[in-house]
């Protein structure tokens, strides 16, 4: 069965914003300046640092996914609540500078993903299966246009088919075995994938972050960026996902592709 006109208008807001450039474009337009420059004085070992933090983080998502994600109606979901919640957490990390990432980051994401959740259980996603659940992870690998990201400039479907593999295999984990093994290989592979990915927009964040003059509210403002860029990945993936499940993979890919 072919789209609706109505169906064809989401499938186009969804890949306006799946498609649009990412968090690096919006930070630069928040401190009036390229990124770049700030990405390239990241001193080796803070890179190191955040990769280690950005997996901290993820590890945690996924634990927040799998314990606390409860399936509801098809309420809009609460985006403000959750810019607010985050807001507040960068702040406090924007007061402390640098050291409080790794407390800030981990929470940030933790909330973040409910966000994230939340939006899909408005799209109707099923989020008592595992792979509904791990949909929500997925979208954290989801940076949207990023020169830092070779595979995110191939597109919204680039990005997923590559991480489509370890998404299916853990969520078969998951569906046979529970979180009885959380160091299963399938599990395993499909965290350091989304931490690779993720790290690249948290790196973004810290070069915005570790200009002096940025503070507690310039803390609160760059996290509530962070998470309206998620959002809009979340939103964008999670209307595919509906349109994918009344008419296809296929049919959806060749409108998103046509649009």
């Amino acid at each position: 069965m072919a789209l609706s006109p109505s169906e064809i208008n989401d499938l186009r807001a969804a890949k306006s914003l799946l498609e649009n450039p990412g968090l690096a474009a919006k930070l630069s337009n928040f401190v009036g300046s390229p990124l770049e420059a700030g990405l390239k004085k990241l001193p080796e070992s803070l890179n190191a640092a955040i990769n280690a933090v950005a997996r901290k983080s993820v590890e945690k998502a996924l634990d927040v996914a799998l314990m606390t994600m409860d399936q509801d109606d098809r309420e809009p979901p609460s985006n403000w609540w959750h810019k607010v919640a985050v807001g507040a957490v960068g702040a406090t990390g924007g007061l402390f500078g640098m050291p409080a990432l790794a407390i800030e980051l981990p929470i940030s994401t933790a909330i973040m993903l409910r966000s994230i959740a939340d939006i899909a259980r408005s799209e109707g996603e099923d989020l008592r299966h595992p792979d509904g659940r791990l949909q929500c992870i997925q979208v954290l690998a989801l940076g949207g246009k990023s020169k830092g990201d070779d595979l995110a400039e191939a597109g919204y479907f680039a990005a997923r088919t590559a991480l489509a593999k370890a998404v299916s295999e853990a969520a078969e984990h998951l569906a046979t075995k529970g979180m009885s093994q959380k160091g299963a290989p399938a599990l395993v592979n499909l965290l350091a994938r989304v931490a690779a990915r993720f790290s690249i927009v948290v790196s973004e964040k810290v070069a915005v972050q570790a200009i002096p003059v940025v503070g507690a509210f310039g803390g609160a403002a760059i996290n509530t960026l962070f998470i309206d860029h998620f959002q809009d990945m979340g939103r964008g993936h999670f209307i595919v996902r509906r349109l994918e499940r009344l008419h296809g993979q296929e049919e959806v890919r060749q409108v998103y592709d046509a649009l």
